[in-house]
């Protein structure tokens, strides 16, 4: 949905946002680091587990819809979030954001779940992004309302333009002697890295994991985008030697980008180390400086940190550290996009399935979710089209496996939850969106709509396929349709849980005004999904209610825009995410087409 919903870094679509006639250039980048201080205390016996929502606002609706979340922090009412949102940014628009912040003590991911009486909501900000940007130092710090009578404490808001370096560090770490916290115990560490800013201070960027009751700690190697170490504008310099500027001469372009590259290298890294307590007033241990170039130079006596406990420092005179913190490892790669995969050749396969139970209704009645109205296209039609129009871009024939499921079949009447709408076993392919809409509108007069609602063959089907091609070269998509509670949900995990591990993504769009929650349990991007015990290694499922995308005026092409660029949003993630799971690197770009790359001919 990572997405991280994390990612979605657009705001909403609309028609008129293309003009064929104009010129279009990429937006800015800016990445929003959140922190809280002063939070009210919502719970009885401990700190409240604070959570923001970021909301962004259509520019035509106006309605506010969900960007994306932090994750929850326990016990704090000072609270530094270490996921950010990154969000385009246009200086010559106005965009609008509204920051909630909640406490966390339900599970569910669904806010409208939490109570109603404001016992779960701390506050809340309107802002716009040109706000933030546009504060001293681009930090803009504001009180949080919302709730009245009540001083709900303030928002931190940090905006940085993140530059194009598209490198990711991968580094282990290990730590010895640390200092004994616990008072039965050892101590257990974790290392809180922040990033330096221009201005002097300091935005946190990594985590590492609790190592528990030792001393000695061996961390997990863990990557990190450059840009969130040291705002990766060294990369630039790569890219644009040899460009020019109308007031620079090319040597002086270039030796001011290799400046900037030194710079931005050098850039200190902060490193705190703690140990953990289960009431989150974790105590400080030290901590060290660094740099990305220091990092570079891998695992060697340059790269082992004494943690300092200035504190300490001060008071004991025979203090000499708490501890030393080693460098294990260290490697950069750079990271492949999901266009550098298209353009070396990868093919996204799509199949639809389409639901053809019994409760969506009578199909000849207009109640019916499958109702063919001449005048306009039915839910099923819409979400079709809306997907599969952009998804066939990337298929270079054209032809896509249409599904049914939960029908009654002729001649005999039995029940089938895997048959071609197209009536073809052996070949169930259709010709562009086109075909697909024929073959659906030909089954509804054939088959009797009947049940259950069982997904768990289909996603088998397409998993049979993408099974039998695992090197890169082709990626599935299957988008379910469906009006309806899920029948076989433990089958259906499992197919999932097996079709992470293939070249496959799933897009359910839930139809009518059935209650979908089960299918928030598919999704996983809260919790990952699992089967027998055994978790899905990859999040490879969206799930959208159409009726959320629904334009009130009735415009339906905005609808369906809408549509499609939520539930296509998470894809190419989820491609890039298989591809590097398996070391699977894109091939080189095929050769532009030139005369002299084919042999000349002597005309008879």
């Amino acid at each position: 949905m990572e997405g991280d919903v994390m990612d979605k870094v657009e705001a909403t679509a609309t028609v008129c946002d293309f003009d064929p006639m104009s010129g279009s250039i990429p937006a800015t980048k800016v990445e929003i680091t959140v922190s809280c201080r002063n939070l009210l205390d919502r719970d009885t016996f401990s700190k409240s587990d604070p959570l923001v929502v970021l909301y962004t606002q259509g520019v035509e609706c106006k309605q506010w819809r969900e960007f994306g979340r932090t994750e929850v922090i326990d016990n704090t009412l000072n609270p530094d979030f270490v996921r950010k949102y990154i969000l385009d940014y246009f200086f010559e628009e106005k965009q609008n954001l509204r920051f909630d912040v909640y406490d966390i003590d339900s599970k569910s991911p669904d806010l409208a779940k939490h109570p109603t009486d404001f016992n779960d909501f701390l506050g809340q900000i309107y802002c716009t992004l040109g706000e933030i940007v546009g504060s001293p130092a681009s930090r803009l710090e504001k009180p949080l309302g919302g709730i009245p009578g009540k001083k709900c404490g303030t928002i931190i808001l940090s905006a940085e333009e993140l530059g194009n370096c598209r490198d990711c560090a991968t580094m282990q770490f290990c730590a010895n002697k640390l200092d004994k916290k616990d008072f039965f115990g050892k101590s257990d560490p974790f290392m809180v890295f922040y990033r330096s800013n221009e201005d002097g201070t300091f935005t946190i960027c990594h985590k590492t994991e609790v190592v528990k009751n030792t001393l000695n700690p061996v961390w997990q190697p863990f990557s990190i985008p450059v840009r969130a170490l040291c705002n990766g504008d060294y990369d630039r310099a790569k890219s644009l030697v040899g460009e020019q500027t109308s007031r620079e001469t090319p040597g002086r372009n270039i030796e001011n980008k290799l400046m900037r590259e030194e710079r931005e290298k050098e850039r200190t890294i902060k490193v705190e180390v703690y140990d953990w307590d289960r009431d989150g007033s974790h105590d400080f241990i030290g901590e060290f400086t660094t740099s990305f170039k220091e990092l570079c130079r891998g695992q060697s006596q340059l790269n082992v940190y004494e943690v300092v406990n200035a504190k300490k420092k001060i008071k004991k005179k025979r203090y000499i550290n708490s501890g030393t913190v080693s460098l294990l490892s260290f490697s950069v790669e750079s990271e492949h996009t999901f266009l550098d995969y298209i353009k070396g050749g990868t093919q996204i396969h799509f199949t639809v399935a389409i639901d053809f139970t019994a409760s969506n209704g009578n199909p000849s009645q207009s109640t019916s979710l499958h109702y063919m109205n001449p005048y306009q296209m039915n839910a099923y039609g819409m979400a079709l089209k809306a997907v599969g129009e952009i998804i066939q871009d990337y298929d270079s024939d054209k032809m896509f496996p249409a599904l049914g499921f939960g029908a009654k079949l002729p001649p005999d009447g039995r029940v089938s939850h895997e048959f071609p709408l197209n009536g073809n076993i052996e070949n169930p392919y259709c010709n562009g969106m086109e075909g697909i809409l024929e073959a659906y509108h030909q089954s509804l007069k054939t088959v009797q709509l009947y049940g259950p609602t069982n997904f768990a063959p289909v996603v088998n089907h397409v998993a049979r396929y993408a099974a039998a091609v695992q090197d890169g070269s082709q990626y599935f998509v299957l988008l379910i349709i469906t009006d309806g509670v899920i029948s076989d949900m433990a089958q259906t995990k499992e197919a999932i849980v097996n079709a992470a591990k293939l070249p496959m993504s799933i897009i359910i769009v839930g139809v009518g005004q059935a209650e979908f929650d089960a299918m928030v349990e598919l999704d996983g991007d809260d919790i990952r999904i699992s089967s027998r015990g055994k978790l899905a290694e990859r999040d490879i499922v969206q799930f959208v209610p159409f009726r959320d995308y629904m334009d009130r005026t009735g415009n339906h092409v905005l609808s369906m825009a809408r549509l499609a660029k939520d539930v296509l949003a998470e894809i190419p993630d989820q491609l890039i995410s298989y591809m590097k799971s398996r070391g699977i690197k894109p091939n080189p770009i095929p050769p532009a087409y030139s005369p002299d790359n084919y042999p000349q001919t002597n005309p008879v």
